[in-house]
């Protein structure tokens, strides 16, 4: 069931290559963001590339922002494949021109779309004409044999807190089942700011208990066709209790929900950068101008952060007493961006731990 297992110790290591963006997606802090202005050149990148292939990943994975806005990326693609790498790409699908799309089928890209919902949902939180656009780019990719993934993100669209539905993610569901997608990948809401206009669209804990647990029936609804994968670490918490059969095997070798910042996960910035969680740019971990990821990945494995947040007993608040805290331990970095403190309980559970409820 491994769906990540690969050569190196990350079967796919993503390269963010651009925060630009035009769409205006609410959830997302590269919304309208029209340069981006610390992205490295074409020969940076390629030497990025290399420096990926020597860490033995699979999969060289783009992301942005918008990763079809990169006039190089075609050249970068190019270059990657020709490294014996595979390439995936995740995209609004906004930018899926002939040219674009041709480049994508030479090379074999494999491709995620994003979209939240149906029609009216998702167009209130990316904008006018997105859902067409999504919808075209899934077409077009699905024909091509490139489809791989749908990717969707819990948002309310305004802070009256009752228009993120399980609809909407079971039309996302649908989308992938018509298309032939291999998955659907839903994310909780990580915010990128702490302004209090931001934070009110995130899905309020009742609203997360609610959602998930559809999401579990909706998983045994389509049974596989397609995967149903959740980025949220408390869905592992809610799967333990719903009985999930062969639980062990899906958290440990299927299930991307957990958290990734202690040791498990990095990726790459535009600036080289290396960070531990795709969604926290606060922690860095070095550059790729400066060292190998080998190198950054070793010393990731023993850094003093990534022991002491391995170590659950560091946990604060009732995600340090909870009884599913070695499967859950709550989202890190939803945790620091609420509450300036990357060891807080995640603020999204709306679970309360045995030991409160017996107090």
């Amino acid at each position: 069931m491994n769906i990540l297992r690969g050569k190196g110790p990350l079967f796919i290591l993503p390269w963010r290559c651009t925060s630009a963006c035009t769409n205006n997606c609410l959830h997302c802090g590269f919304a309208s963001n029209a340069t981006a202005l610390d992205a490295l050149g074409t020969e940076e990148t390629k030497q990025i590339v290399d420096k990926i292939h020597d860490f033995g990943a699979t999969y060289f994975g783009i992301s942005g922002g918008e990763p079809l806005l990169r006039k190089d990326l075609p050249e970068i693609i190019g270059y990657a494949k020709n490294t014996g790498m595979n390439v995936s790409l995740i995209t609004s699908g906004y930018f899926l021109d002939d040219k674009i799309f041709g480049n994508l089928v030479k090379h074999e890209v494999r491709v995620s779309v994003s979209v939240d919902g149906t029609k009216v949902n998702n167009d209130a939180i990316r904008g006018n004409g997105a859902y067409e656009k999504a919808v075209s780019a899934i077409k077009k990719t699905s024909e091509a044999g490139l489809l791989d993934c749908l990717v969707a993100t819990l948002a309310n669209i305004d802070a009256t807190r009752n228009n993120v539905t399980s609809e909407d993610m079971e039309h996302v569901i649908q989308l992938a089942e018509e298309y032939g997608a291999r998955w659907v990948v839903i994310h909780g809401f990580i915010p990128f700011n702490r302004t209090k206009q931001h934070l009110a669209i995130a899905p309020s804990p009742q609203q997360y208990e609610k959602i998930w647990n559809d999401i579990y029936d909706l998983r045994l609804k389509y049974n596989g066709k397609p995967e149903v994968n959740v980025y949220c670490p408390f869905f592992a918490r809610i799967a333990k209790q719903r009985g999930l059969p062969n639980f062990d095997d899906w958290f440990n070798n299927f299930f991307l929900g957990k958290c990734s910042i202690a040791g498990k996960y990095m990726s790459i910035i535009e600036n080289g950068d290396v960070i531990p969680c795709s969604f926290n740019d606060r922690v860095i971990l070095g550059n790729t101008k400066d060292k190998s990821l080998k190198q950054i990945w070793n010393q990731l494995q023993t850094s003093e952060l990534n022991l002491k947040l391995r170590d659950r007993n560091n946990l604060k608040g009732k995600c340090g007493i909870c009884e599913y805290r070695e499967i859950c331990g709550g989202c890190r970095t939803r945790a620091e961006m609420c509450t300036g403190d990357l060891f807080a309980s995640d603020p999204a559970c709306a679970y309360v731990p045995k030991v409160l409820r017996e107090q």
